[in-house]
């Protein structure tokens, strides 16, 4: 089956199987946050150290596109044009199903090396799914509404990231409420064991699902140059809003990841909050990317600009009250966070003065993001703890932002530059591990030593403001027309 680019309406049937595996990346990468303090204390790590939990993962990522990229090379031409997406997406399953299996020995011999290496094989898995997975959220169904398709995909991420530290805080710790400040690593391999069986029935269900299994990206060329009267180029690092791209995907999933992986760091040493307890702080800072990306999806379903206006207000509410409920279940104490619904009116505003433009959304939620981190280090207690929680706010959007302007107009390079950007996941662990490593008390110390994220979003500032003008050369005006790739 074959999928053109032309208008048309959302395969929804498709597109609920395809988001399947959005869950499946959240609550992977978000439980990595609970595994960090667990492994720091149980082997005795620094925090640097600790943070190779986030590098393994997420420079699996590059690794796999760099497979990728060699492997199409090697065949002479694009694996998954040769393979098909849906297969593609079954396999990457299967490569994270056997990381996930590493689990248990590693946790049979207490061994960290082990541990690192299983969740590195789970993230080249991941990278490929990755790789087939954006491209067939934006293509299924009509391209002006790909990046709204990309945020609900990520408000389905995010609902694996609000669950899964909690679910893997219950198993590590033995219970809801998390009394316990004993953290047995044996208890890592059931939940890890438990999702790699269902990666396996997933990889089933996608291999005989109804999802396309190959693009056409010589039709997408053609429609790309008809829209922008400009003629495709050779190579898909000839587009400076893809290279530029690949530098804004490094920062902004490293100052996305890096937030949350330091925040039990910050919040137990300079406020004295056990490990055990702060797992519904991390639920919240992933529940915070839920919020905004279910946010930025409503425009996806068509509706009249009016009850649009409405929905917008009612669905951030909406998504911070299953966080609300799914925290009430665990028998946390939910009577701290309403507070935060305050803190969404910020996220409603940003969202509302972009007008669903990528480069416009992409501008203002960084300059947010750098401010709220910027009232992290200058202030103390849970302002700072709910200031350093918003950065998931305004990350939320920032994805199909930046991979939206990315490969605007790239055409039969759609499949190269999805690679290119996958790679450059590995901002994650990089950008982590840097913040960790001048988190120490001889260098910054680590409330300030978020000054690190405060970096990465300037640079998503600048990128925001550059693609656009970098576009408009090419024929694309998100002024004009705000649309999902063109």
């Amino acid at each position: 089956m074959t999928t053109s680019t032309g208008h048309q309406q959302t395969r929804w049937g498709q597109f609920g199987t395809l988001i399947s595996v959005f869950f499946f990346w959240g609550f992977v990468a978000a439980s990595n946050d609970i595994l960090i303090p667990v492994f720091k204390k149980a082997f005795d790590l620094s925090q640097a150290q600790s943070q190779l939990v986030s590098v393994a993962f997420y420079v699996a990522y590059t690794v796999g596109s760099i497979i990728y990229i060699g492997v199409s090379k090697s065949i002479g031409g694009d694996l998954l044009n040769k393979i098909g997406y849906k297969n593609g997406i079954a396999l990457g399953l299967v490569i994270s199903a056997i990381g996930t299996l590493l689990f248990y020995p590693a946790a049979n011999t207490s061994s960290y090396p082990l541990m690192i290496s299983g969740l590195f094989i789970v993230g080249l898995g991941f990278s490929l799914q990755q790789i087939a997975a954006n491209p067939l959220a934006v293509v299924i169904g009509d391209p002006k509404t790909g990046s709204q398709r990309l945020s609900m995909a990520g408000g389905v991420n995010n609902f694996g990231t609000t669950i899964g530290p909690l679910l893997v805080s219950y198993a590590i710790f033995g219970s809801v409420s998390a009394n316990s400040s004993v953290a047995s690593i044996e208890s890592v391999k059931t939940p890890y064991l438990i999702l790699g069986a269902a990666f396996i029935l997933v990889a089933i269900f996608f291999k005989f699902s109804s999802i396309p299994n190959k693009i056409d990206l010589e039709e997408k060329a053609v429609a790309d140059t008809e829209l922008t009267g400009v003629s495709q180029r050779k190579s898909a690092l000839q587009y400076p809003q893809l290279w530029m791209g690949m530098i804004a995907i490094f920062v902004y999933v490293g100052v996305e990841v890096s937030t949350a992986s330091n925040l039990p760091e910050y919040m137990s040493s300079n406020l004295g909050i056990p490990t055990e307890r702060i797992a519904p702080y991390i639920s919240l800072y992933w529940a915070s990317l839920m919020i905004g990306r279910w946010t930025a999806s409503v425009g996806a379903f068509g509706l009249k600009k009016e009850t649009e206006k409405i929905v917008s207000f009612v669905i951030p509410y909406v998504a911070f009250a299953v966080f609300l409920i799914v925290n009430a279940i665990a028998q946390h104490d939910i009577s701290q966070f309403y507070v935060y619904g305050l803190v969404i009116i910020a996220m409603i505003a940003g969202d509302m003065l972009s007008r669903k433009n990528p480069a416009r959304m992409l501008l203002i939620f960084s300059a947010m993001g750098a401010l709220a981190l910027l009232i992290g280090m200058l202030t103390t207690g849970m302002v700072s703890v709910f200031a350093f929680i918003s950065v998931g706010l305004f990350c939320s959007t920032l994805w199909p932002c930046i991979f939206t302007l990315a490969v605007a107009g790239l055409g039969r390079h759609t499949n190269q530059a999805s690679s290119l950007l996958i790679m450059m996941i590995m901002g994650g662990g990089i950008i982590s591990w840097l913040q960790g490593a001048v988190a120490s008390d001889a260098i910054l110390g680590i409330q300030y030593s978020y000054i690190v994220g405060v970096i990465c979003f300037l640079y998503l500032a600048f990128y925001a403001v550059r693609a656009k003008t970098v576009l408009k050369g090419q024929g694309v005006d998100y002024d004009v027309a705000t649309t999902g790739g063109h």
